[in-house]
């Protein structure tokens, strides 16, 4: 009996030797591209964007990249101008106050400051080093001394080189393709994870597999609002509509998807816009209004006025705002 057990273990450890999906040999983040299978660290925010370029993607899916390259997914360390703005108030006006932090400059910035927001807005800033978060801090500080002296050249130049840093093709169809890691696996290297998990004929990314959540609101959950980020040593709170997706939408009924209203009803694709675009603001909302004109006064002394009644209904399958 022994010797059977013996002879199945070194079986399984065999198995897991074969380059196939079902033991992969790391728990690893993306691709693989060192000889010795392990994937080293991005050292500048040029070799970062490089690993995450989505260009070459839309040399075949040309629709989907336009409409992607239109979104705030594009953008997302400047967003609509706000985030931007924000980020590095993070640091001036949170680390910087903040006694235990250790950062008293932007060059005490470390990734483990730059992760709390990058967690969303940028998740594969954790494949980079220190070096990448205090270049990217750097960034975010000359942002405002343009801001604020004006300089629209300055600004220009800052904003081009954030843009760099996507969520683009990659983040969504590779490294955050998979949620549930212990029963569906790890994300595997040189491969495209869709929907169906159809042939994937191209020569950047050769090997296609399946994405259990892809078409899932788990899957945009995974950034859009689970609560406060606890597992940092100064937790945060950002955006609440995935959780509020859950507990009042769908704990109602409610059975739409992310994917439903911000891609496929309004046929907008990898676009996904949402309070930017009116047409999600008319859909989201009822709003009417009753105005009633009003002449005040004794006699002598007469005040025009109006009365206004106004009615507000959240039809989104989540709390308004968001962010």
């Amino acid at each position: 009996m022994s010797l059977i057990r013996s002879l199945v273990f070194l079986f399984l450890a065999a198995l897991c030797l074969l380059p196939a999906s079902g033991c992969h040999k790391r728990p690893g983040i993306v691709w693989e591209l060192a000889p010795d299978g392990k994937q080293p660290k991005a050292r500048s925010v040029a070799e970062l964007a490089e690993r995450y370029d989505s260009e070459h993607c839309g040399e075949c899916h040309q629709e989907v990249y336009r409409q992607w390259k239109n979104s705030i997914h594009a953008r997302p360390l400047i967003g609509t101008g706000r985030t931007v703005g924000s980020l590095g108030a993070t640091i001036t006006s949170g680390l910087m106050e903040w006694g235990y932090s250790g950062v008293t400059d932007f060059k005490d910035v470390r990734l483990e400051h730059l992760m709390t927001c990058a967690k969303c807005h940028l998740p594969q800033l954790a494949e980079a080093t220190d070096d990448v978060a205090r270049e990217i801090a750097g960034d975010l500080s000359r942002w405002a001394d343009a801001k604020s002296e004006e300089d629209d050249g300055k600004l220009a130049e800052v904003e081009a080189k954030l843009s760099s840093l996507t969520i683009g093709c990659l983040v969504c169809h590779n490294r955050n393709a998979i949620v549930h890691k212990w029963t569906d696996g790890y994300p595997l290297p040189k491969t495209v994870y869709g929907s169906k998990g159809e042939g994937h004929f191209c020569g950047f990314y050769p090997k296609s597999a399946k994405s259990p959540v892809l078409g899932e609101s788990i899957f945009c959950g995974q950034c859009h609002g689970q609560g406060p980020n606890f597992e940092f040593d100064n937790p945060t709170q950002c955006t609440t509509a995935y959780s509020s997706y859950l507990f009042s939408y769908r704990a109602n009924g409610g059975k739409e998807e992310c994917q439903d209203c911000h891609m496929r009803k309004q046929k907008q694709g990898h676009d996904m816009r949402s309070y930017t675009d009116p047409r999600m603001s008319s859909v989201a909302l009822d709003f009417t209004m009753e105005a009633v004109f009003l002449m005040l006064g004794d006699g002598r002394n007469k005040t025009q006025g109006v009365a206004a009644s106004v009615t507000m209904v959240n039809r989104a399958g989540h709390s308004i705002p968001d962010g």
